[in-house]
């Protein structure tokens, strides 16, 4: 397609704000992508990055057969992410999973932006609602969205805006580690992306010391709520360490702890639980604890997670930490394109849609760019049928989900309509993943043809 003459205005520089900036760009659309890092910061980011990876660097399980979230990996390739592209690039072993070096991959968003001649990046808050003159904005202002731009979208909408707490796990040196005690092994041996089959490092826990580690766990020291932290609910996928723990003694063993899987090359027996860290650099210098975000005190992290076989000499290069994720109303307020009801000028991308996860993040913006390019071109914007994992997903938020009662979601099966047949099971995954990327190649067909 021939350059637009409009540009489109994205607010926020992460992985939602990123993507659409590419999509747009690559269908010949100027877009002025306004990123407030680092002339405003927020609680949980550590640099001024473009697609910086705030939480864990893992986009979890990328088996497109048997798994949503691989699903949806596969279709944003095909779309022609550049999050996967980067993604796949710096990739690191992980199991079954897709883990990348969090600062090579977003150099490399970066950089590709950058040096696209479409976008140009402004380094500025965006305090309010964009100006009356940005007829096609995108805001992908993620969880940390600024108060100013939260209240006066607040004001917009009528709808108070809804938050939950978004945790941060802790990274190790892996030269700290002692490997006469933890051992390297997926669960169940299994081999993902880049990996071999032992890509976790694994801490066992005898009963004793498992016990020992809950009590500890709870009657840690925390860091006190701040008022708007009060009433903000936890989501379930992303809860502290110690909020698990408190809902029951074992509740940590069928959680982050779980020993399924897995065997101690000491005893050539399964551990009563583990504690798994994850590789979290390319060069293997760090390894994040899978699972453990947490609000305890810092010196209570380093005292407690020292506890732990294999970790007792634990340096670490980060501790963990908790932000608030604020998010809109998206059934009530979003029509199926992603667009405010109220104020159908701006439209929306990213966890602040209501949907959670990195990838899930990413595959939104990549809807939002996507459909802003149809909307300039004068055509209907086409959503992608709610078989495929960015239809369901995009569904979820915009239609499928009860108002009253909205939380973030992952991307799963459960979003999917329905398959025909007498499928069970693992093949019912299959059948319903296969689906999803033949009726997402239908729906690609179109655009490629028009580009």
């Amino acid at each position: 397609m021939a350059s637009s003459s409009k540009s489109v205005h994205i607010v926020g520089g992460g992985l939602a704000g990123s993507e659409a900036a590419w999509q747009l760009a690559q269908a010949g659309v100027p877009v002025m992508l306004h990123e407030m890092r680092p002339v405003r910061g927020t609680e949980a980011h550590l640099t001024d990055s473009l697609a910086e990876l705030v939480c864990s660097n893992s986009f979890r399980s990328d088996d497109a057969e048997n798994n949503a979230v691989g699903v949806i990996h596969e279709e944003m390739r095909r779309a022609g992410s550049l999050i996967m592209r980067a993604a796949d690039t710096h990739k690191l072993p992980a199991g079954g999973a897709l883990a990348v070096d969090r600062h090579a991959f977003s150099a490399a968003v970066q950089e590709a932006l950058l040096a696209h001649p479409l976008v140009t990046l402004q380094r500025e808050e965006v305090a309010g609602l964009p100006p009356a003159e940005w007829d096609h904005t995108i805001i992908a202002t993620g969880p940390l969205t600024s108060t100013a731009l939260a209240e006066a979208l607040a004001r917009e909408t009528g709808e108070e805006s809804l938050a939950f707490f978004d945790a941060i796990a802790p990274i190790v040196h892996h030269d700290s580690i002692d490997m006469s005690i933890a051992w390297k092994q997926s669960r169940y041996d299994k081999a993902g992306p880049g990996g071999s089959g032992a890509d976790y490092i694994n801490c066992p826990l005898d009963k004793e010391q498992y016990d020992a580690f809950v009590a500890g766990l709870l009657a840690g020291d925390k860091t006190e709520f701040k008022q708007w932290e009060a009433t903000t609910p936890y989501f379930q996928g992303c809860q502290p360490i110690e909020v698990i723990a408190s809902s029951g003694p074992q509740s940590l063993r069928f959680g982050p702890m779980k020993p399924v899987g897995l065997r101690d090359p000491r005893t050539e027996r399964r551990p009563w639980a583990v504690v798994q860290l994850r590789q979290d650099n390319a060069l293997g210098t760090l390894w994040n604890i899978v699972g453990f975000q947490t609000k305890l005190k810092h010196a209570e992290q380093v005292r407690l997670f020292r506890t732990i076989p294999g970790l007792q000499n634990a340096e670490f290069a980060r501790l963990g930490g908790l932000h608030r994720n604020t998010f809109l109303n998206s059934p009530r307020l979003l029509d199926a394109t992603l667009r405010l009801k109220a104020l159908p000028r701006l439209r929306f991308a990213g966890q602040i849609t209501g949907c959670e996860g990195y990838v899930e993040s990413a595959a939104v913006g990549l809807l939002a760019g996507r459909f802003a390019v149809a909307e300039l071109r004068g055509e209907m914007p086409s959503a992608p049928p709610m078989t495929t994992a960015m239809g369901a997903l995009l569904n979820h938020i915009t239609r499928g989900a009860d108002a009253t009662t909205f939380q973030p979601m992952n991307v799963n099966f459960g979003l999917f309509p329905p398959i025909e047949g007498s499928y069970r099971g693992k093949e019912r995954k299959q059948a319903l993943a296969a689906r999803a990327l033949r009726d997402f190649d239908n729906w690609l067909a179109p655009a490629a043809a028009a580009a």
